[in-house]
């Protein structure tokens, strides 16, 4: 006897609650193992595959690509009893099941834990129209919503004898998502006829009764009308492209305004001739530790931070204002600001204080790799201390750069320009960047910032003076 388990989008572990199917792994009547990926999904912060628990058949995908769910909502349907084989066994283990308030542990997903779960079963209307007694109610009622996973029984013919069947009382079978769905295309679920087992009312028949009710006019679906809803519609009249404002964008957009009006922000800038820095950079590169590693300035300057950090360690602090405290770290994320084409996104190199130049540069290079390639997972951009932009990749100089929620300072770099330079009263031809650090008022005083760029600003304009710190 099949047995239907429906797997819902679980927390990532960031405390988002909401997520966009990005492309589907699997399609219907393809078989599934334990821990395989089935979907990918993008939330607020990167694209994350998330694998499934359980093995057995894909039965139904019931969210679209293109589609914002919230978390705990079902998203894909398993038979994870294809063959039958549990058949004998599954009469007691229901009973069994219900008496105990259908509590179960449901396996962890890849990287994401373990967390309780509890099944839940849609109850059942005998002949005269009255509920079976609800014997696991109060247990049930201890259940997490969230992470349900629901059980689902193929109704039998019995089951579906309902006393009262006029249209007002006549309550139509359908998941969440079809009755969403419905809503938007404007189709009353009570005049559609289900075509899955039990008269479960599916997608498919809403598009039917949708087309039916516009006289043939067709309804999209599918990754085609994902693809189109991503792009945004676009309106001839007005010459304008309407995008929708979501995952990473929508993300970005909610702590900039935080970080904006909460945090009193303060912009210094300070422009250095990093000649020495280029210098030993082509010299480095010379050397077998370097050979395979790409050591760019913004190595150089990561490496600077960390080192003007301990002289400055306001600018690794943090602001608690629930606590009323100023919390100082004694380790150093930091943050590499890096543009994808889902948007910032601000991966951690953590404990960067405790790399070395050449280990620097390889996790800098890793990290925007990953984040280019929208791999970028969640827990990798938590939790940082400190971030750096280099808007100089742009060709721009300098700019007001944004602190991250959570943060205290941020740095950003300018292009590298060949400009005139006063090099021992004489004028020469010198290679010149700006810095501009941006910091919270309430934790770094002026003199903290000026003294931290000021450290930042040496470093670059001589290397050497690393080794008196």
């Amino acid at each position: 006897m099949p047995e239907y388990k429906q797997f819902p989008l679980a927390d990532t572990a960031e405390g988002l609650t909401e997520a966009e199917i990005l492309d589907w792994k699997v399609k219907p009547g393809d078989e599934v193992t334990v821990n395989q990926i089935v979907v990918e999904i993008e939330t607020a912060k990167a694209a994350v595959e998330l694998p499934i628990p359980w093995a057995g058949v894909v039965t139904e995908l019931l969210v679209e690509p293109g589609q914002t769910v919230e978390v705990g909502t079902p998203i894909l349907t398993v038979d994870v009893d294809p063959h039958g084989t549990a058949s004998g066994s599954a009469p007691a283990a229901t009973a069994a099941g219900e008496a105990n308030g259908d509590e179960e542990e449901m396996k962890p997903l890849v990287g994401y834990g373990s967390k309780a779960s509890s099944a839940k079963r849609r109850p059942r209307k005998k002949a005269g129209g009255a509920p079976s007694t609800p014997a696991a109610a109060p247990a049930a009622a201890v259940a997490t919503p969230v992470q349900a996973v629901e059980v689902v029984k193929p109704r039998q013919p019995a089951d579906d004898k309902v006393a009262d069947t006029t249209p007002a009382a006549y309550v139509p079978l359908a998941k969440p998502p079809v009755r969403k769905l419905a809503k938007e295309l404007g189709v009353d679920l009570r005049t559609v006829t289900g075509s899955a087992d039990g008269g479960v009312i599916t997608r498919e028949d809403v598009y039917r009764a949708a087309e039916g009710a516009t006289n043939g006019a067709a309804v999209s679906s599918g990754p085609a009308a994902a693809t189109a809803a991503q792009a945004g519609s676009y309106d001839p009249a007005t010459r304008e492209r309407r995008v929708p404002i979501r995952g990473v964008r929508k993300a970005t957009a909610q702590a900039m305004v935080n970080s904006a009006y909460t945090a009193p922000h303060v912009t210094e800038f300070l422009t250095v001739d990093v000649t020495p820095m280029m210098e030993l950079r082509d010299k480095l590169r010379r050397t077998p530790e370097f050979a395979d590693v790409k050591l760019t300035p913004l190595a150089f300057a990561a490496k600077a931070v960390c080192l003007a950090a301990t002289r400055t360690p306001d600018v690794n602090a943090v602001w608690d204002d629930a606590a009323g405290e100023i919390v100082y770290k004694d380790y150093v994320h930091l943050g590499i600001a890096a543009a994808t084409p889902r948007g910032l996104v601000v991966p951690k190199v953590r404990d960067a204080d405790a790399l070395s130049l050449a280990e620097l540069a390889a996790a800098i290079g890793e990290l925007t790799a990953t984040a280019r390639d929208g791999k970028t997972t969640p827990e990798a951009m938590l939790n940082g201390t400190f971030t750096i932009t280099n808007v100089g990749v742009f060709g721009v100089d300098t700019g007001t750069p944004i602190i991250n929620p959570g943060e205290s300072a941020i740095l950003a770099l300018g292009a590298i320009r060949d400009m005139p330079w006063v090099v021992d009263g004489e004028l020469a031809v010198r290679k010149v960047m700006q810095l501009s650090l941006s910091f919270d008022h309430r934790v770094v005083d002026g003199q903290q910032g000026s003294q931290f760029l000021a450290d930042v600003g040496a470093l670059l304009a001589d290397p050497a003076i690393a080794i008196t710190y």
